[in-house]
């Protein structure tokens, strides 16, 4: 008796213990259970909600483009895309097979699509793009047996002149790692983002804000219920200067060839015109390319994804000598009486070098110098300017830096003088290159847009103005050249003779009511030392062809700057073009 109360005394002595032990459990779970209703509450039922809603985005409508006189330049036509919902059936090879017989692929090329498609199950997988009517018919009378397929109906851009515009415009390209680390605020993966011209550039206002819409799923991932949803914004619609009548017969005539053509408005900088050939069909990359495609795109010949008019140097030939005879007026070297005997050649430095016309010019001054482009002349200008004053004039006509324009890619070109040489090539600059650089060759290197630019700067009476291509960018941009307007008056008058009087190279662009100013050019590829005629040379050695102008005369509207490579003389390959351009442009406007 004595042993059964003394366990039973020490049982009961126990109790207390378990008691705590007890209490302290019920106090550890009440903790826990307010720590994760009451303090991390919104946590959870947020984790609660992402298993109960899934959000679908609404792609918004990207901003059409049109050209300054409101023709649409890009649209945007529905697509319909073919989606599968792997959460959504149990028979996803035999969704396959359906999807097969439509698509006419083979079921296990879509199966490879699927085995490749990260993220969940209930993530939809993009099977096909850019389905047929007939196609998208087929997939929805079909919904009911294969409820695994959705069509998504998505925006396709059209870019409705094709190669003609597509270096203006650019086109659009599926956001990669780069896009997404700097502009993760606006891109998503699988987004399209610009990927060059006007699309890469205003690409946060063209794309707009896509919407969104919040599904209630079930718990393998089934929408049962919309619970809301944020509508898509459209982005901006955009106007860009381009006049596509001009640029159209621009791309016309170069067809089958390798040059450019720019045309701006001297006193805006409003560019109409801007044409790089051989060129690119933009509408190749609305859908996703293939490797085998894109390949056969950069390894096509002249590389059509250059664009020439700002991103390909050339040496300006004689359309420099503008730029020669302003330094040397305003420099005092020479007067405009001043003149030089041409015979067809002359001895510089004990090295024979010769004019183009090989019977020679006779006696030259500045005016017939520029009008009948006598190298001679400019021989004797170039060593009595030197390289120094000669780079300064240059680079105040801004040559061999990037023009501002806001087509990203430029090309700064070169502008040589004793310091680049001294740096660049680590010897000193010979006397005997200031006479090459003096009739534009030698190591020197200017874009098709700098020329446009320097022409402009003599158009509008000596400011140097910003080209640009977006419509309405408000006050435009430029700087005042500190020249003498006397000198530039007189280069001008020069440059209307090119056209206007006999022996002017440029008299092919004559226009009967327009007087048109300009100047030819010949840039050579291979050093010459005797005449040999272009059409003898191979056509990878032939010289390349220039033409720099602008027109009215008296009251410049437009510039029109057009360059053929290995085109043979200005006034033969580049001139035709320039007059095609301007016959349009004046056409136009007297019918306006």
């Amino acid at each position: 008796m004595k042993r059964v109360r003394e366990q039973r005394n020490d049982l009961l002595a126990r109790v207390p213990r378990l008691q705590v032990l007890f209490a302290f459990g019920l106090i550890v779970i009440g903790t826990a259970y307010w720590r994760v209703q009451v303090v991390q509450g919104e946590y959870y039922r947020g984790l609660a909600d992402n298993n109960r809603l899934r959000q679908e985005p609404i792609k918004a409508r990207r901003g059409l483009i049109h050209d300054r006189n409101g023709r649409l330049l890009v649209d945007n036509l529905p697509s319909y895309n073919l989606m599968l919902d792997r959460s959504h059936g149990d028979d996803v090879p035999g969704a396959l097979e359906f999807a097969a017989g439509i698509l006419e692929r083979s079921s296990e090329e879509l199966a490879q699509v699927v085995a490749g498609a990260p993220g969940p199950l209930f993530e939809p997988v993009l099977i096909a793009e850019d389905l047929s009517l007939a196609e998208v018919s087929k997939v929805r009378v079909a919904a009911l047996e294969h409820p695994e397929f959705t069509i998504e109906v998505d925006h396709l851009r059209l870019y409705r002149y094709g190669p003609t515009t597509a270096h203006v415009l650019g086109y659009l390209g599926e956001a990669n790692a780069s896009d997404l680390a700097i502009e993760s605020a606006h891109y998503r993966a699988g987004d399209l983002v610009g990927r060059k011209g006007v699309e890469r550039v205003f690409d946060l206002e063209l794309r707009g804000r896509d919407g969104v819409r919040e599904l209630i799923v079930d718990s393998r991932g089934r929408p049962r219920d919309e619970q809301g949803r944020r509508s898509a914004e459209a982005g901006k619609d955009f106007a860009l200067t381009l006049d596509i009548e001009l640029q159209q017969e621009a791309a016309r005539y170069l067809e089958g060839r390798a040059g450019s053509a720019v045309a701006l408005n001297p006193s805006t900088g409003e560019v109409l015109v801007l044409v790089s050939a051989p060129s690119y069909n933009p509408n190749l990359f609305t859908r996703r390319l293939e490797s085998s495609q894109w390949q056969e795109i950069l390894e096509a010949e002249h590389n059509p994804l250059q664009n020439r008019v700002i991103q390909n140097a050339y040496p300006p030939g004689s359309v420099f000598k503008m730029v020669m005879g302003i330094a040397g007026l305003n420099e005092g070297v020479v007067t405009p009486e001043d003149s030089v005997y041409c015979g067809g050649s002359t001895v510089i430095y004990n090295r024979r070098t010769r004019c183009w016309l090989r019977r020679g010019h006779g006696r030259v001054d500045l005016r017939k110098a520029i009008k009948e482009s006598c190298d001679i002349y400019f021989y004797a200008l170039g060593q009595e300017v030197g390289i120094n004053r000669i780079a300064h004039y240059a680079r105040l006509f801004g040559l061999g830096r990037a023009t501002g324009f806001d087509i990203p890619g430029e090309r700064s070109g070169l502008i040589p003088d004793t310091q680049w040489s001294l740096s660049r090539r680590g010897s000193p600059w010979y006397p005997g290159e200031t006479v090459s650089v003096a009739v534009g060759q030698g190591p020197i290197l200017v874009t098709p847009m700098q020329v446009a630019g320097m022409v402009a700067a003599l158009a509008n009476g000596g400011r140097l103005v910003t080209p640009h291509v977006r419509h309405g960018a408000g006050k435009p941009l430029s700087r005042p050249i500190d020249i003498d307007p006397s000198t530039i008056d007189r280069v001008r008058d020069a440059m209307w003779a090119v056209v206007n009087e006999k022996d002017g190279t440029g008299v092919s662009v004559r226009l009967p009511g327009i007087d048109v100013a300009g100047k030819t050019g010949t840039a050579q590829v291979i050093e010459q030392e005797t005449w040999i005629k272009n059409e003898d040379l191979p056509e990878d050695q032939r010289d390349h062809a220039w033409f720099a102008s602008y027109a009215p005369a008296e009251n410049p509207e437009i510039v029109v700057v057009a360059f053929v490579e290995h085109g043979g003389h200005g006034s033969d390959a580049a001139a035709p073009l320039v007059r095609l351009i301007y016959e349009r442009y004046f056409r136009t406007a007297d019918a306006g």
